[in-house]
């Protein structure tokens, strides 16, 4: 009995792809062809195909779990403690620092090495 109901969901979760994809292309195929209408008109257009489409997607297994997803991620971000606007900017300088150390390292040895194979090859 679960393997036709699953069999179902998803044939009809298929069509629903079916129906999103036809209308994303319509979005943007319709706001190619429409080019001289006013674009505010064909920007109100797409969003709303793209609206629609989205609400299409979701009502989906995929699209469902794609949501709860994005809920639960939102929680986790909250939940993160932020450094402040000081501790930013002290770890920006240390990166920095520390790159620009790092570079005159590679730029010295870079010379050394130059040097030496210039006086193995004599060029």
């Amino acid at each position: 009995m679960t393997t036709n109901t699953e069999n179902q969901n998803n044939s009809l979760d298929i069509v629903k792809w079916g129906l999103v994809i036809i209308l994303l292309a319509a979005a943007v195929i319709g706001n190619q062809m429409y080019s001289e209408a006013s674009a505010v008109i064909r920007a109100l257009s797409v969003i709303v195909a793209f609206a629609i489409a989205g609400f299409i997607a979701l009502q989906t297994v995929k699209g469902k779990k794609a949501l709860a997803f994005a809920r639960e991620a939102h929680i986790e971000v909250r939940k993160v403690v932020w450094p402040t606007r000081q501790e930013a900017l002290n770890t920006t300088f240390i990166v920095l620092a520390a790159t620009g150390i790092l570079a005159l390292i590679l730029w010295g040895m870079d010379a050394v090495l130059m040097r030496i194979v210039n006086f193995i090859t004599g060029v």
